[in-house]
């Protein structure tokens, strides 16, 4: 994957969609803001003093964003500077400035991530200029029957495509991307982010076959985005490249998160810029928006780093084969496991699509070093070596039931088995929800003779997430005018607010919102605006949003109780049946098993349409009603289940 040098220029990003390629952002000088309005403007000796005192009384008012020039009284006020028309102007909420003409206002406006994990996205906009904050998906609760993927709904962005003028991206993981290509069918615009960011996104496109304008950014570089300055911060978590971004806005800056935490030994050695943050606070920041997920969870988040001797210790005194299984994109937990293979003179051996994936793109960027080029084997090359000289490592660790650890677990693995003796290793905690699949996997590998290791038995997992003393100090060194806990279902995000409450913020300074509500700044503050149309659009295999609430409650219904369908012979000649009713289950009662029930039932259908040919009812319509309603009660009053029925008629 190549990539181009950065230019020294400034980036102007075009609404309309972009030319398919991939470059890198230039970097542009971050332009010196104040808070006391615009800079005055120095008397030119040689101006003509016959010009129009009301032009320059019109020039000579400071004004808010957008307010039209208007006449000023006061001949004695002197002039403005002119403005670039590319400086983005600081409007200071004073009394004054809230008497004058209404101004445009700031939105923020998430449509995705809060009251729920996943499907992050966060949008800006400031008359016509909107950028988006990470596109992620989520993945279905256990009531969605048969959806694949849960995205974002973006009608909103939909309706303003015209106003968009990218997506910067936070980090690689899938509930900050994972949107990416469905969002691209509709408004393609270029995406911003780190090195190693876009390429897990350029990986994924390609699946899609879709080859949108990708520009790689850098920590400390600021980018022109319409009225906006975005600069990328950086953060660690989970997976390396991550950043945050503090925006530049005409009522000042604002900062957020993304998923952090503060790491003062992580594996690359770069550490989260707590310098930059704190000269961000000392400036001044309009609001931050910062991560929820581990807020109730008291102290420190464990270095990424201390993973490592675990690993080290565990492999060490290890006889046979060893299984890990890891999300693949935590890049330096599997830096860390190649690191212990390697001390250990193992081979290793990646199983599992997205982890073949990732690991393949973290090599080809430098994300990933071999201490031995010779190391890497191929799955398929495991009964080649001794057992106790192998490490495999998989996804699964959150026990999806199509993962390679499932297959194996269920003898279902093209290329290996599980064999009594194997030590499986889960480095990961389960994600809210998944704690069954988890354990599911366990007692699966454990019945087969396997020693399993995860997170309660051994320190084989760190969080990516900052803890309530990791939150507490991002709030003492950005010191917010406002406060907007993201990321995290509503528990957190209370909790949040309360942290914020006990660090000194006021509560009306805090703003718990939901997705599609709109956080609007102007002169006279922050306030709830209009909320747009935000929800979950549901990804079904090939379809996009064709499955709806109405097609998920059917699916409900049948597999809960199943269905019969009863299929009728209507004469073409006198409208009356003919042959029938036949009846069909699926889900609901073996037929040959319960054929006094079926009996019964065929009666009460015939039964039915006898008294709708005595009340002359012959059209179809009418008489599936009535056969319906009466088999449904029939039915309920002898088994009590009510199966989706059916009625199929035919003319012969």
């Amino acid at each position: 994957m190549t990539k181009k040098n950065a230019t020294e220029e400034t980036v102007v990003v075009p609404n309309s969609a972009q030319s398919p390629v991939t470059s890198e952002a230039p970097k542009v000088a971050p332009t010196k803001k104040t808070n006391n309005g615009p800079a005055k403007k120095k008397t030119n000796p040689n101006q003509n003093q016959n010009q129009n005192q009301n032009q320059n009384q019109n020039q000579n008012k400071p004004q808010n964003p957008n307010q039209n020039k208007q006449q000023n009284q006061n001949q004695n006020k002197p002039q403005n500077q002119n403005k670039n028309k590319n400086q983005v102007e600081q409007v200071v909420f004073t009394e004054e400035n809230s008497k004058k003409p209404a101004a445009s206002v700031l939105k923020i406006i998430p449509l995705g991530g809060l009251n729920e994990i996943g499907k992050n996205m966060t949008v800006y906009q400031y008359e016509d200029d909107i950028f988006v904050v990470d596109c992620g998906m989520a993945f279905p609760e256990d009531e969605l029957l048969g959806i694949d993927v849960v995205i974002p709904d973006i009608s909103y962005l939909k309706k303003n495509a015209s106003k968009v003028k990218g997506i910067f991206i936070t980090h690689g993981h899938e509930d900050h991307i994972g949107a990416i290509p469905y969002f691209l069918r509709e408004i393609n615009v270029p995406i911003y982010g780190t090195k190693l960011t876009l390429g897990l996104v350029e990986n994924k496109l390609k699946e899609h076959k879709l080859n949108p304008k990708l520009i790689t950014i850098v920590p400390g570089q600021v980018i022109k985005v319409g009225v906006f300055e975005v600069e990328p911060i950086r953060v660690c978590h989970s997976i390396a490249d991550a950043v945050a971004y503090a925006i530049t806005t005409p009522y000042g800056k604002v900062v957020q998160t993304g998923d952090f935490k503060i790491d003062f030994t992580p594996i690359d050695g770069q550490k989260t810029d707590l310098h930059r943050l704190a000269r961000l606070g000392d400036e001044g920041v309009l609001a931050l928006l910062s991560d929820s997920t581990n807020v109730v969870r008291e102290g420190y988040t464990m270095s990424e780093s201390s993973v490592g001797d675990t690993f080290e210790e565990i492999f060490r005194h290890a006889t046979s084969r060893i299984i890990v299984a890891s999300f693949a994109s935590n890049v330096h937990r599997v830096q860390q496991i190649i690191n212990a293979a390697y001390q250990n003179n193992r081979k290793v051996a990646f199983s599992g699509r997205s982890m073949v994936n990732v690991t393949g793109v973290a090599r080809e960027l430098g994300y990933l070093k071999l201490p031995s080029q010779d190391m890497i084997i191929d799955i398929k090359d495991l009964g080649r070596y001794p057992e106790n000289e192998l490490v495999v490592i998989t996804t699964g660790s959150q026990g999806e039931p199509m993962s390679a650890l499932a297959r194996m677990a269920n003898s279902e693995h093209r290329n290996m088995e599980i064999t009594p003796g194997d030590l499986v290793i889960l480095s990961s905690s389960p994600i809210p929800g998944n704690e069954k699949s988890v354990y599911k996997i366990i007692n699966q590998l454990t019945k087969k003779g396997a020693k399993m290791i995860y997170e309660s038995l051994a320190d084989v997992h760190v969080s990516g997430h900052a803890k309530q003393e990791e939150l507490k100090l991002m709030q003492a060194l950005v010191k917010p005018k406002y406060f907007v806990p993201v990321h995290g279902e509503y528990v957190h995000l209370d909790k949040h607010k309360q942290l914020a409450i006990s660090m000194g913020m006021h509560d009306k300074n805090i703003f718990i919102l939901n997705n599609g509500s709109v956080l609007e700044f102007g002169p006279e503050g922050a306030k709830l605006g209009k909320p747009v149309q935000a929800g979950r659009v549901f990804i079904d295999g090939l379809g996009v949003g064709d499955v709806g609430n109405i097609v998920l409650r059917d699916r409900k219904h049948l597999s809960e109780d199943g269905l019969i369908i009863i299929v009728v012979a209507i004469s073409s000649a006198t409208g009356e049946h003919i042959s029938g009713p036949d009846l069909i289950s699926r889900g609901f009662v073996y037929v040959r098993e319960s054929e006094v029930l079926m009996e019964g039932a065929r009666n009460v259908i015939e039964e039915e349409l006898k008294k709708c040919y005595a009340k002359n009812i012959k059209d179809w319509a009418s008489l599936k009603s009535s056969v319906r309603d009466a088999l449904s009660q029939y039915i309920y009053q002898s088994t009590k289940r009510s199966p989706m029925i059916l009625p199929v008629f035919m003319e012969v």
